[in-house]
């Protein structure tokens, strides 16, 4: 449709038994940026989708309705929607693989085993798409990986995670005001 619209996909799960868990904080980066660029969502098909504008840019911001596994169903669907290439594509997810608040802007990579960014690859057939991956940590005992994804942050985690929340946001932004190679630059040596 246009190169000044960009798609900022956050993963997480429907439902409030998800809210605040490490898993969504896809949501979470997407609903600040929601609040911040005063956007209202829309339940619409596949998801939740506010339109929202900064400085010249349209900015379709979405937290997919198909539960983590099958987010790539709603992001394919919303960039056919609006004839985007996947330069244009931001999705936001959690990872285990990096320290609580750690954020990683990155042009492409494997899914990690994350099953939201495996399902992404499948529908788009191709790991070469932008992400920001923000780290929950990976302080569980052998095979309590979904509980612990699936858990709330401890007390201790949170006002780190809230501060990382506004810079995952900024990051967000930056890349759709600057690209990806200048956001990386900012907001990966953070």
């Amino acid at each position: 449709m246009s190169e000044r619209t960009f798609l900022i996909a956050g993963l997480g799960n429907p439902g409030s038994e998800y809210a605040g868990t490490r898993h969504n904080i896809g949501f979470d980066v997407v609903d600040l940026l929601c609040q911040k660029l005063e956007g209202n969502w829309e339940d619409k098909r596949y998801g939740w989708r506010s339109e929202c504008r900064l400085k010249g840019r349209k900015i379709i911001l979405l937290k997919p309705s198909t539960y983590m596994n099958l987010s790539g169903r709603a992001i394919l669907y919303w960039m056919k929607e609006y004839k985007l290439e996947k330069e244009q594509l931001l999705v936001i997810t959690d990872d285990i693989n990096l320290h609580t608040g750690k954020l990683r802007l990155k042009t492409r990579g494997s899914d990690g085993g994350h099953n939201g960014l495996r399902n992404i690859q499948e529908m788009l057939m191709t790991t070469d798409y932008p992400r920001l991956r923000f780290g929950v940590g990976n302080d569980f005992p052998k095979g309590a990986q979904v509980h612990y994804v699936l858990g709330k942050w401890a007390d201790e985690e949170k006002k780190l995670v809230e501060e990382q929340l506004i810079k995952a946001a900024e990051a967000a932004e930056s890349f759709v005001l600057e690209g990806i190679d200048r956001a990386m630059n900012r907001f990966n040596n953070a």
